[in-house]
């Protein structure tokens, strides 16, 4: 265990303005307060306190971010409190040591709702002031390198999977990339034992074939450069366990099918240096296709610069080359705690809100609905690999790889994402879902009257685009879920001869478990309740009444087609409506304007219209308070999909000739599947935009009156 002395050494080598008083002061607190207290391993608590504090002076941090990594633990485990730490470390200190120990009491929770809620807490206490993430980001390490004294082993792995899940990837997403290889390999053992050990093994082997391989290729590129005048120093290495695996996994192909398991750096005094050794070494050795990656000209979202490039190097073995400034290898290795290197006047940002990924992450958390699809979307946004595009003005967007336009949209700003309507990719018109490449530059077209399209969702990848999307979609689904709920519940009172009322309904809320009124509305239109529940609870008097109460309620047999009395007055008008949401309209039938229809109640899913002839209504016939008496709303002018079924000579022009007879009778085609094809005829499907049922008819008379078409039927299936 590091001695108070020592500590406080450290921390003057790079920082002679230390606070050495304060960080004393820290060390006999919390040794104090955590008194004889053990961890699993044995140890004295306060071992673990005083090692994360050990492990951000590595880093060179700051001595603020030093007393927290010592007190970090005091609030939760000790009988200190948070005025004690306020008062005698100061306001900052007291900042700090409280982010962390709101993070740290719902962090061993097992539930997969308190990690989403965990997370969601560090990013909100990172945006305050990155020390925080810092100061979690040493206390995970050190935690996952005692994780082997933790006995139970479900325990073990589950603290494992949210190292690699979520620490390991905001430790790259900082920049921190010797911490990230550390807790990915210490979290690797842990998952994947077994592999881990296996990889060793091959590596121990091919080190033994090739005797001083890594010190022969080092050296050779070290003379190569210094041959052709430029200064270097260069350093190799061979590649992580856990990258390897992931590489294997990636590609699935076995060890002895990864040839580049070695890389080397080489570190140079300037950028145009840079330049120079990567011409020197292309100069000298066979490039490998497609593996050079300048992180000069276009850095990684975290700061991250070099040149990348696999050649077949000495002794023709395949390598990975990086070559960077001896400044860029700084940042590389200590990301944004190289931000704290001491300087005459210098200055450090601890907003977290400077890097574009926070800032996207906390508006992932403004939208998302809950703790874990904010998970969901955060696990979207740190796992993928980026693709960088470019807007018209030349500014850099990192995106997800596979991203789209409407990604790119987002990324841009959440209002240019909500009105986007079109893409320009390079110069030409694109559908929003093309995926985008490197390079690309992208020019989002966009509209004041549009509105985020739920079908979005089914392409787009990036994490603040769904909850953005998702976010609308729930809330114009509730609004509609209201509106049906309200009509629902009006025609259910009035069919008892009573009045709808907020007092009620509100006597009845409690029974229902519903927040407000609102509520029980919208659990009425989405179908979790039927409005005959609301009337029995609010009059329960009607429970013991023999009548049965029919009216304008569908009734089938088996398949009882007969037709409803009508009541307008009763009926649930529908208006333009967006399939998915409170209302839709059902594939089997496809009901249009004109249609005598029925709708039902589906939990979750809101009502779903038919026709009153469809045959798929016979499995609802047991369920009758969930039918509905709903009828068209008379100045309904949307556009409606009609299905028609054509049996089509197979000739020459004869499918242009079915797409012109529905053009100029101004249908317009939104899918076509040819179902059989013969050596005389197509058999197919065709889905057609109309007004009404007067409309699709027109449609089918002037295509049974084209000579080449042998039939055409309005499809019901």
């Amino acid at each position: 265990m590091m001695r108070q002395f020592e500590l406080v050494e450290r921390v003057k080598s790079y920082d002679p303005a230390a606070d050495e008083d304060a960080i004393n002061r820290a060390y006999v607190f919390a040794m104090k307060m955590h008194g004889s207290q053990l961890r699993a391993s044995g140890d004295p608590y306060f071992s673990h306190p005083i090692e994360v504090a050990g492990i951000l002076t590595k880093y060179r941090l700051d001595s603020a971010s030093i007393i927290t990594a010592l007190l970090h633990d005091t609030i939760e485990d000790t009988p200190a409190t948070q005025d004690d730490i306020d008062r005698m470390f100061g306001a900052e200190i007291g900042r700090l040591v409280d982010g962390v120990t709101k993070l740290s009491r719902i962090e061993m929770q097992s539930d997969h709702a308190k990690q989403a809620e965990n997370l969601r807490k560090l990013v909100l206490a990172m945006s305050e002031d990155i020390r925080v993430l810092l100061v979690k980001l040493a206390d995970r390490v050190h935690n996952m390198r005692t994780l082997h004294f933790i006995k139970n082993p479900d325990k073990r792995r589950r603290i494992a999977l949210e190292t690699m899940e979520i620490y390991a990837p905001l430790a790259e997403r900082i920049g921190m990339q010797e911490m990230k290889m550390e807790l990915e390999d210490l979290a690797f053992t842990e998952l994947h034992g077994d592999a881990r050990g296996s990889i060793i093994a091959r590596l121990n082997f091919l080190r033994e074939q090739g005797g001083d391989l890594i010190g022969r290729i080092l050296e050779e590129l070290r003379k190569t450069l210094e041959d052709a005048g430029v200064q270097a120093t260069v350093s190799g290495r061979e590649k992580t366990p856990y990258s390897i695996w992931l590489k294997m996994q990636r590609k699935n192909v076995g060890f002895e099918q990864l040839s580049d398991i070695m890389a080397f750096r080489v570190a140079v005094g300037s950028v145009e240096d840079c330049y120079r050794a990567l011409g020197v070494i292309h100069s000298k050795y066979p490039m490998v296709p497609n593996r050079f990656k300048d992180y000069i000209s276009t850095p990684k979202p975290n700061g991250y610069r070099s040149l990348h490039t696999g050649v077949f190097g000495p002794e023709r073995h395949r390598i990975e080359v990086q070559i960077r400034t001896h400044e860029m290898h700084e940042v590389s290795e200590l990301g944004v705690a190289a931000h704290w290197k001491y300087k005459q006047g210098g200055s450090r940002q601890t907003d977290g809100r400077q890097y574009r990924w926070l800032r996207e992450l906390l508006d992932i958390l403004e939208h998302a609905s809950n703790p874990e699809e904010f998970l969901e979307h955060t696990k979207l946004e740190m796992f993928q690999d980026q693709v960088f595009c470019f807007t018209p003005k030349g500014d850099l967007i990192s995106l997800p790889s596979g991203a789209t336009p409407v990604d790119f949209a987002y990324a841009v700003h959440s209002q240019v994402g909500d009105t986007c309507v079109g893409a320009k990719i390079n110069g030409r018109i694109m559908p929003l879902r093309s995926r985008l490449h490197n390079g690309d530059q992208v020019e989002i077209i966009t509209s004041k009257a549009q509105t985020p399209n739920p079908t979005w969702e089914r392409f787009v990848v990036s994490g603040k685009a769904r909850a953005r999307i998702r976010r609308f979609v729930r809330t114009q689904q509730r609004a509609q879920y209201v509106d049906l709920g309200r009509a629902i519940l009006v025609r259910a009172f009035r069919q008892e001869g009573y009045d709808l009322t907020e007092k009620a309904l509100e006597g009845v809320l409690k029974i229902f478990k519903a927040p407000s009124v609102d509520d029980l509305i919208a659990d009425v239109g989405e179908g979790i309740l039927t409005g005959k529940d609301v009337v029995l609870q609010v009059y329960p008097e009607l429970k013991t009444s023999p009548a049965q109460h029919a009216d304008n309620i569908v009734l089938l047999g088996r398949v009882n087609k007969a037709q409803p009395k009508r009541d307008k007055a009763n009926a649930v008008p529908i208006k333009g409506l967006i399939p998915g949401m409170a209302m839709h309209f059902a594939g089997c039938c496809h009901p249009l304007p004109g249609d005598r229809i029925v709708g039902i109640v589906s939990t979750g899913k809101g009502v779903t219209v038919h026709t009153i002839d469809c045959e798929n209504l016979e499995q609802y016939a047991e369920t009758p308070e969930r039918w509905l008496d709903i009828s068209w709303e008379e100045t309904d002018g949307a556009a409606h999909i009609g299905r028609v079924d054509l049996v089509v000579a197979n000739e020459p022009g004869a499918l242009s000739t079915v797409t012109t007879v529905i053009a100029k009778n101004v249908g317009n085609i939104t899918n076509l599947k040819i179902t059989n094809r013969t050596t005389e005829f197509f058999e197919m499907l065709i889905d057609i935009e109309v007004r009404d049922v007067k409309h699709l008819t027109n449609v089918i008379a002037a295509l049974r009156a084209t000579p080449s078409i042998s039939s055409v039927e309005r499809a019901r299936n």
